[in-house]
């Protein structure tokens, strides 16, 4: 794929610039909303409604729940890339909590992700905060034991399994072991998750575990992490060489649009105009659409979608081969 004839890369973020600017009322009343359907939602997958069809009624609250979830999770996104409430002490501290819910503290979150954002489709390099990616060459080279590691980091059931795999292990547990003093918030999430579990058994039940808290977690971890792999691992997806590496082509060549419906961009907050995003991330999450309307180099980005056909296709995405030019998977 040759590079799209666009303006110098300072020019075009400058482009996009007056729409980095968000609505303090607009932010508040996201978070504060979201947060309140969140309670609500779960408050009824733990006790239900008491109607002769509460398990029905506790089940669709839990995966209510668990996708609004996600959305605040777009919304702590935000704040940490400065685009979200800046500046103020009460979202911090509303943020570093559920940080701590969801075992992904906001220090070693900031930390991989602003990596990530840094070093979008490298060919060496992107791995960091993101899915591991090798080229088909470097996998001839790659021992049994690599290719297993390799194989099982971009596994369907792996990201499936986000809550155990990328949350609990990858956001918890191995940062603190790498750097226990820089990395202490990781630890306490884990425990307090494991504390929480204990209680939540001990005093509700299991069943009231599972639909009230397990499953809202599961359920917003895995979508949270095909979201994440879908986003640079799809069929038209370009990975560039660390030498000539540009900004600007990695947004809008190796970010995907994934094309949704307007309840999965609310519950989503608009991450799937990923594209826009990464060209520009101090755009808060509800201007994002407008940002792609006025901006012509935006008009037109690879795109994937949430339907099954979509899905298996970057699934099946599995290394760079760079004479081809693109993703292929495992050879046979």
């Amino acid at each position: 794929m040759d590079a799209p004839a666009v303006r110098q890369e300072k020019e075009l973020i400058d482009a996009t610039r007056a729409f980095a600017k968000e609505n303090r009322a607009q932010s508040w009343f996201a978070l504060l909303s979201t947060l309140a359907l969140v309670a609500g939602t779960d408050a009824i997958a733990f006790r239900g409604l008491g109607t002769a069809h509460d398990g029905i009624v506790r089940g669709v609250a839990s995966v209510v729940c668990g996708l609004l979830i996600v959305r605040t999770f777009i919304l702590f996104h935000d704040f940490q890339h400065g685009s979200l409430l800046r500046g103020s002490k009460i979202a911090r501290g509303i943020f570093f909590v559920y940080g701590l819910v969801i075992m992904t503290p906001p220090k070693v979150w900031r930390e991989t992700h602003n990596y990530h954002h840094a070093n979008t489709a490298k060919l060496v390099g992107s791995h960091v905060g993101s899915y591991l990616m090798v080229t088909t060459g470097m996998w001839a080279k790659m021992k049994p034991r690599e290719r297993f590691m390799y194989k099982l980091i971009r596994h369907p059931l792996t990201i499936a399994s986000a809550y155990f795999t990328l949350f609990m292990l990858g956001m918890g547990v191995s940062p603190f072991m790498r750097a226990p003093k820089k990395h202490w918030a990781c630890a306490l999430g884990v425990v307090m998750n494991w504390t929480l579990t204990a209680l939540v058994v001990w005093k509700l039940g299991f069943v009231a575990f599972v639909v009230g808290m397990f499953l809202p977690l599961a359920i917003s971890m895995a979508v949270g992490g095909y979201l994440f792999y879908a986003q640079h691992n799809f069929p038209e997806a370009h990975i560039q060489p660390r030498e000539s590496w540009s900004y600007t082509r990695a947004a809008l060549e190796s970010s995907s649009y994934m094309e949704m419906g307007r309840v999965m961009r609310f519950f989503t907050g608009n991450i799937g105009y990923h594209h826009v995003h990464h060209l520009n991330p101090l755009i808060p999450f509800y201007r994002l659409p407008d940002a792609m309307d006025a901006v012509p180099e935006l008009h037109d980005p690879p795109k994937t979608s949430l339907k099954p056909g979509d899905v298996m296709a970057c699934f099946r995405q599995k290394l760079w081969d760079p004479e081809k030019g693109q993703m292929v998977g495992y050879p046979s």
